[in-house]
């Protein structure tokens, strides 16, 4: 089975940065399109960031852009999210996930492989 192992969450003080790791393993992350999402208390999930693996193509959420960037490095198997300027409105647990189709579509429901989430915190 598909596996997807999120690392790098903890607690930050508004305007820092985190970076988090996305592991993928028993598949190839590429051609896979890959995505970071978003839940924070009482809300529903959200897209963060989409790469389409084709093109490459890849979107932000508006409240990230600017911040946040999204990479992957196909020759480790791994996908991250760097964070900077960090917002307490960012709080939250962050998924990283992959489909098997290439879309430019960033709705959780078109993910269908899901790490288990790593939370960060922003607050001083």
């Amino acid at each position: 089975q598909l596996q997807l192992v999120e690392s790098g969450g903890g607690l930050v003080q508004p305007a820092g940065s985190l970076r988090l790791s996305c592991a993928a393993s028993r598949f190839t992350l590429h051609p896979y399109d890959i995505g970071w999402f978003r839940q924070a208390p009482g809300k529903e999930r959200e897209g963060i960031s989409c790469m389409e693996s084709i093109t490459g193509t890849t979107t932000y959420a508006d409240s990230v852009k600017d911040r946040f960037t999204m990479s992957r490095d196909n020759a480790k198997n791994m996908m991250y999210l760097e964070m900077n300027n960090l917002k307490p409105e960012d709080t939250g647990v962050y998924y990283c996930a992959a489909r098997d189709y290439n879309a430019y579509d960033c709705s959780p429901s078109t993910f269908h492989h899901w790490g288990q989430g790593t939370q960060v915190t922003v607050s001083s």
